[in-house]
């Protein structure tokens, strides 16, 4: 037991943090769209990125460094888009009006969760490296770790997701989709220029 609470705190520490995942999740358990397929697709793909991180993928990741930096200019390209996307947001009043009016089809959510998810390239430094390294510390009781960092995904998700869908009072205010806009906008560009700088 202590090795599954090991990895569920572990597992929190890495994904309960303002990020471009994260806050898209926020603004469509606020819209209540399309949320299910969207809180599967992110705790499902941390769970597969885990296990490949304990199967031990995460050595081969760190020896063809260009993969890294594939997906980290084409990370940049897409939080610049979807970072775009909610400043005219922001000026169209018309699109912030009641919840019930959806933003996406269930297909642009779900390409754009994935993109959220696999074109960023902490996830995979977070995920198969760095969680498939811990768990792999603890040798025989690996997996026990990795089903807690497992369900530190699960639980977070779907808590940020149906949690923001209770928030209805919030959805019928213009004036909050606006701030929440300019605030999505504002993380997915600090984000394109962190990817765009940092070293891997």
């Amino acid at each position: 037991m202590n090795v599954i609470f090991a990895g569920l705190v572990t597992g929190f520490s890495l994904i309960i943090a303002i990020g471009a995942q994260n806050a898209f999740v926020l603004r469509q358990g606020l819209l209540r769209k399309n949320l299910l397929a969207i809180v599967l697709i992110c705790a499902f793909s941390d769970a597969v990125l885990i296990t490949l991180g304990v199967l031990g993928l995460g050595s081969l990741i760190t020896a063809i460094p260009v993969l890294i930096e594939v997906i980290r200019w084409l990370g940049v390209a897409f939080l610049v888009w979807y970072g775009s996307s909610s400043l005219r947001r922001f000026k169209r009043s018309e699109s912030l009006q009641a919840a019930d009016k959806p933003i996406t089809t269930l297909k642009q959510s779900v390409l754009t969760t994935l993109a959220l998810t696999y074109l960023n390239p902490h996830v995979y430094l977070d995920t198969i490296i760095f969680l498939g390294s811990i768990a792999n510390s603890f040798q025989d009781s690996r997996w026990l770790f990795a089903l807690g960092a497992v369900s530190a995904s699960f639980i977070w998700f779907f808590a940020l997701g149906f949690g923001a869908s209770k928030a209805s009072v919030l959805v019928s205010k213009p004036i909050f989709w606006k701030a929440l806009d300019i605030f999505i906008a504002a993380v997915m560009f600090s984000l394109a220029i962190t990817l765009a700088v940092t070293k891997f």
